[in-house]
């Protein structure tokens, strides 16, 4: 990778900030990191095998069960557990930085070890073609029990990561009540106490809904209840990918790219915007539901639009950032700085490719949360193209090179097949263009998502598509191969990199810093954001889900349909 010291010229020589030269808790750290490397890389596999069947191409073991199971296998893995246990090693890369320890590091190991028990439960009903609902696991499509007793550990477990950084947090607050802690960890905490609050929804769909009915103690299940409890959870599931990612842009990709961030107290109200902000949105994924009024519909879908504010924040702040590094590194002209970004480095290329597709998701997304549009776009293959430029891209990627940048200096090894790292994310780039984009494109035409076989049998609506998916197929084939490449530089790192000093980690420093450091605001205190975040959370859903729990209920059995 390329070091930071090759732009050492172009930054003012700087104290490094809240670092310690050894991880302690360098084990734990890894041990996620390694989990999510492992999930990446299956659910790398199950994704290349999709697009190539949409294709319609014929590849061995070729069938609607093994589709299916694949599609469900991929998400599950991609974004639930790679993101869970990536952000919770990044998590805890943070506290030793900021802090030199966890706090309780039986807990920690605890709260891993239930959420991998609980990962292997939930692949083991999937893989033995258990558990085929996909990773939205919608009734009254039924899997196995297992199924839903390992994804609810996964959340006990993360939760217990949840514990860990709000306590570290909390102690480095009345440590020092006159200093704000560091962006990085003020991200991670809002990040955690947003997980806290997201996961009521999806834990109270898992333990009254799902597991009682597929052990049999219920007969019937109210599908719109379910899908309500999931969307609390599952859009703001999105914001927890990505809130890190944007901690990685705003404490780490400045320095890496070889100059200051624009300004922190910016990135400081970001996160706490997202806190309060990420939750209330869930009506906007079921636009097309009944038994929900419109108007809570409409109250969702203005909480919807106002939270991208934050993130056009973020878009100015980390733009005038790189703009600052790349005329530090003697950019000039309008458009010059940008050549002179370092483009080789694989973590600051990820980073910047990440945000450039995320553009084209942002605008989409957008697209997603208007009642009218999308009407257009609902159940279509545009649903997946959006999602692959916002988990697939902003988080998958920027992880992809956040883990280029902090395995070595967590494990105390060089980094391994430097040159496949440089390349990978331009591969990626390119994968995720054929792919994503010619998935928006079929969406338009009205080609549906999640569909085994897209030929339709050969009616004539469906031959638009048609030359079209094989392009999406070659998308995925580059995707995978770039997948792979990185899977092999993690491996060769971790297994065989050599011995070398462990590295701090520094964060970026902020332009215009006051002389005796930044003094805590109100965007530092989260407990208040949390509070709001929590009342605002009670007025967007308290009603709906009160009159949904005193419905006439008819309920559905359970359909096992592969």
């Amino acid at each position: 990778m390329a070091s930071t010291s090759a732009t050492a010229g172009a930054t003012p020589p700087a104290r490094p900030l809240a670092s310690h030269a050894h991880f302690p808790d360098s084990r734990l750290i890894l041990a996620n990191v390694w989990v999510a490397v492992v999930a990446f890389g299956v659910a790398a596999c199950m994704a290349v095998m999709q697009a190539v069947s949409r294709a319609n191409l014929e590849v061995p073991y070729r069938s609607p069960r093994m589709y299916y199971m694949s599609v469900t296998a991929h998400g599950i893995l991609m974004a639930l557990v790679f993101t869970t246990f990536f952000i919770m090693g990044l998590g805890y890369a943070v506290i030793d930085a900021d802090t030199g320890r966890i706090r309780w590091p039986k807990l920690a190991w605890a709260s891993f070890g239930v959420a991998a028990v609980g990962t292997l439960m939930t692949l083991a009903t999937v893989f033995t073609f258990k558990a085929s609902v996909l990773y939205t696991f919608y009734p009254p499509m039924q899997a196995h029990p297992l199924f839903y007793i390992g994804l609810t550990l996964l959340v006990i477990g993360s939760w217990g990561w949840c514990a860990e950084v709000i306590g570290s947090w909390h102690s480095a607050r009345v440590a020092r009540p006159d200093k704000p802690v560091s962006l990085a960890l003020h991200a991670t905490t809002a990040n955690a106490m947003l997980w806290l609050l997201a996961t009521l929804g999806v834990a109270a769909e898992m333990l009254f809904q799902l597991i009682p009915w597929s052990l049999g103690l219920e007969k019937r299940i109210d599908p719109l209840l379910s899908r309500t409890l999931f969307w609390y959870f599952g859009h703001p599931l999105v914001y927890f990918w990505v809130l890190p990612a944007y901690a990685v842009w705003y404490t780490v990709l400045p320095r890496e790219a070889g100059g200051r961030l624009f300004s922190e107290p910016l990135g400081r109200a970001t996160f706490a915007l997202f806190l309060v902000l990420s939750t209330p949105v869930g009506f906007h994924h079921q636009f097309m539901d009944p038994g929900i009024p419109a108007a809570w519909k409409l109250v969702h879908t203005g909480n919807t639009m106002v939270i991208a504010f934050p993130s056009f924040v973020t878009a100015f702040t980390i733009c005038a950032s790189l703009e600052v590094a790349g005329r530090l590194r003697g950019g000039n002209g309008l458009f010059g700085w940008i050549r002179t970004l370092p483009w080789g480095n694989p973590t600051v290329s990820s980073a910047l490719l990440a945000m450039l597709l995320f553009l084209v998701g942002g605008f989409g997304g957008i697209v997603n949360a208007s009642y009218a549009l999308n009407s257009v776009v609902h159940n279509t293959a545009w649903i997946h193209g959006h999602f692959h430029l916002t988990v697939g891209s902003a988080v998958a990627l920027t992880f992809m090179g956040t883990a280029y940048w902090l395995v070595p200096k967590v494990s105390g090894r060089e980094l391994q097949l430097e040159l496949l790292a440089k390349v990978q994310p331009y591969l990626w780039f390119v994968g995720m263009i054929l792919f994503a984009v010619v998935n928006h494109i079929t969406g338009l035409l009205g080609m549906p998502r999640r569909i085994f076989e897209s030929a339709y049998a050969g009616v004539p609506q469906a031959q638009p598509w048609q030359g079209l998916t094989l392009l999406s197929a070659l998308g995925g084939v580059v995707l995978f191969a770039s997948a792979m490449l990185f899977v092999m530089v993690m491996f060769g790192t971790l297994l065989a990199g050599r011995r070398t000093t462990q590295a701090p980690i520094e964060w970026a420093r902020s332009l215009g810093t006051p002389p005796g450091g930044f003094r805590p605001t109100v965007w530092d205190r989260l407990g208040l954001w949390f509070a709001i975040a929590v009342a605002l959370v009670a007025v967007a859903y308290g009603v709906p889900l009160w009159n949904l729990l005193h419905l006439t209920r008819y309920g559905s059995p359970g359909f096992h349909t592969f």
